[in-house]
């Protein structure tokens, strides 16, 4: 008669071993679907934000990386296949709309965390999103990546790319794929349906 192994629930391994997870963040209610699903499933909430030993409890780092400011405008007129340079000053508009637009969402993901009593950090990176995520779970050796899923069938998949896909194969470290809950899914697609 064969043994039987039984494995411990996820939670008890990753709060035993005080595992490092990061959590890719974006606009998307799949990447803050997935932050919820990880803050409920993922880490010890008895463990208070307050802690003076980072060892007493697991980290969280939220990871948002923005692509880079284009330094040039394709005209949308006909004919227009020249390109020119944008000024300064549209530079400096745009890099600070990012700047904003990643503050406030760090800030409801952080806010998220803070609520359920989760120690958390926060990262910003510019470049291409599956690129930076990978390198960061690598330099700050992280345990485990916790990403959503926006629910792309396999056309579009394959034509747009696929961040999660992307870290599943690339990323260093385990790495998991939160589905988004069928209403999230079902907006998702009404929306790309209206364009």
């Amino acid at each position: 008669m064969q043994e039987q192994v039984v494995q411990p629930p996820l939670k008890e391994v990753l709060i035993r071993k005080r595992m490092r997870i990061m959590v890719a963040i974006d606009e998307s209610d799949g990447s803050f679907h997935s932050l919820k699903w990880a803050l409920n499933h993922l880490v010890d909430e008895t463990v208070p934000t307050n802690v003076p030993s980072q060892e007493e409890s697991s980290l969280i780092t939220l990871v948002h990386v923005h692509h880079p400011f284009q330094h040039y405008v394709f005209p949308a007129g006909p004919g227009g296949a020249a390109a020119f340079y944008a000024p300064p000053s549209i530079e400096e508009s745009v890099r600070k709309a990012q700047a904003e637009n990643d503050a406030a969402l760090l800030s409801r993901a952080l806010q998220m965390c803070k609520d359920k009593m989760i120690k958390a950090e926060s990262l910003v990176l510019e470049g291409d999103p599956k690129d930076k995520i990978c390198q960061a779970t690598e330099q700050m050796q992280v345990d485990l990546l916790v990403l959503g899923s926006r629910g792309l069938g396999k056309i579009k998949r394959a034509f747009l790319g696929s961040v999660s896909d992307y870290c599943a194969h690339h990323a260093k470290c385990p790495v998991l794929i939160v589905k988004p809950p069928l209403e999230i899914t079902k907006e998702t697609s009404s929306k790309s349906k209206e364009r």
